[in-house]
């Protein structure tokens, strides 16, 4: 069933989406590069861009660590990526030195960016929550002024019958919860 907005918005939006079949097709540097290009200039508060992203590929010994970090679940698709980056964020500005609230969200407005130019550049592009944080941090050597914010893997599309049976039957496309669900005007409505 094709996804379907309910307004006019742009194609980029819906054929956006989380795959985890990836072929051992590597990834170019210039492929990477334009990622992290676009997620360059997303915006951010203060325009402080507190991003930051630690990649690695396949088949080096930080690759091989990082893959041992996450559930087994996700161990079992994202060991065919191409390329895995760690997001971290600065967690106060450097222009005051204050905490900021906003180094997550900032972050995710990053990630989105690098997500959807992932997306018309043909690549799949999966976050990934389930990982030892605590290791991740060590093994990357993050100062504590930085948060972990989300593990990406990155690749070339694959075929879904190389996934596990139970993951195969996931692999299509998901809808969205209705507006009605998630937009309130004045106060919050459960």
């Amino acid at each position: 069933m094709p996804r379907k907005a309910l307004y006019p918005i742009s194609n980029i939006f819906i054929n956006r989406w989380s795959s985890r079949a990836m072929s051992d097709q590597p990834v170019t540097n210039e492929q990477l590069m334009t990622l992290f290009e676009a997620a360059r200039w997303a915006p951010s508060g203060y325009n402080e861009q507190p991003w930051r992203f630690i990649y690695t590929y396949k088949n080096t010994k930080l690759w091989n660590e990082l893959i041992a970090l996450m559930i087994p679940f996700n161990q079992s698709w994202a060991k065919n990526s191409a390329v895995l980056v760690v997001i971290i964020s600065k967690n106060f500005f450097d222009r005051t030195g204050k905490p900021s609230h906003l180094h997550t969200f900032d972050a995710g407005a990053a990630w989105m960016s690098l997500a959807l130019q992932g997306s018309i550049s043909g690549l799949v592009i999966h976050a990934i929550g389930d990982f030892d944080y605590d290791a991740a941090k060590t093994i990357l050597d993050i100062p504590d002024e930085f948060k972990i914010e989300v593990m990406v893997a990155i690749g070339n599309k694959g075929k879904k019958e190389i996934l596990a049976p139970e993951l195969q039957a996931r692999e299509v496309p998901n809808d969205r919860k209705p507006l009605s669900e998630i937009v309130f005007e004045n106060k919050f409505k459960e």
